[in-house]
């Protein structure tokens, strides 16, 4: 855990208690915790078919939960309207693991959506240009603003959509799988572009990956979902000399 993170004097910018979600037999998710804090990092870890992104999709409202609580910046999303859930929609950001770019879309247009989208969040006289340019600029891609995504490598397109979910300034970012299918060197690159990011905007980062290496260098503290709870939480180093087979079963290499 990062030394300059207190995170027992932070607010709790998600909560999550006793979450369950089952698809008939098929019992997901059986009681899942979570708290993640202002200005955390935190990696949720899981085998496939675990409940990452049933959890996910609860949590910003796409499913509906059989039962618990999910509370974001201190909203009850299961109390919420359409209406009030797209506006808090619109503080948290997601990257998508296939980046879900726009491919009849330029790059310009692919970060102008959002803000169309969303135009409560800003004002009249928001100047649309330098918000695009400023996004491109903070992921170092300010120069394929008039590209097609089919112009793209797989790296580039990870940093635009990152550039995307950053244009309405979320307050929160999920991360779903941001290293997956990216050779070694680029995926060392989006992740310290997401460590960059996370110090300029004090973004809190629920973070789901397979990615040990990425786990490491990303996380405050990591969750396990294992058999649909939160079976084991820690920092990387605490989950990765724990001695419990389930635990270790993530660790090996």
């Amino acid at each position: 855990m990062r030394k300059d993170l207190q995170i027992s004097n932070q607010e709790i910018v998600l909560h999550i208690k006793d979450l369950k979600k089952s698809f008939g037999d098929n019992h997901v998710l059986k009681g899942f915790n979570m708290n993640l804090y202002q200005g955390e990092n935190l990696v949720i870890m899981g085998k496939s078919g675990s409940g990452k992104s049933v959890m996910i999709k609860c949590l910003v409202g796409l499913l509906e939960a059989d039962s618990g609580l999910i509370r974001v910046m201190n909203k009850d999303i299961t109390g919420l309207d359409q209406r009030a859930l797209d506006i808090l929609r619109a503080d948290i950001g997601f990257l998508f693991q296939g980046s879900a770019l726009y491919d009849s879309m330029t790059v310009r247009e692919n970060l102008e959506f959002p803000l169309r989208r969303h135009k409560d969040k800003f004002d009249d006289n928001i100047d649309t240009e330098a918000l695009v340019s400023e996004a491109l600029e903070n992921v170092g891609l300010l120069n394929a603003i008039d590209l097609m995504p089919s112009e793209l490598s797989g790296g580039m397109k990870r940093r635009i959509a990152l550039a995307r979910t950053l244009i309405l300034r979320p307050k929160i970012i999920l991360y779903d799988e941001p290293t997956s299918g990216l050779d070694p060197i680029t995926a060392k690159e989006i992740i310290l572009l997401m460590q960059d990011i996370q110090k300029k905007y004090k973004t809190s980062s629920l973070i789901i990956t397979h990615d040990v290496d990425c786990a490491r260098a990303i996380s405050d503290r990591m969750i396990l979902l294992i058999d649909g709870i939160d079976y084991a939480t820690g920092t990387f180093e605490e989950l990765a000399s724990n001695e419990d087979p389930k635990i270790k079963a993530f660790f090996k290499h």
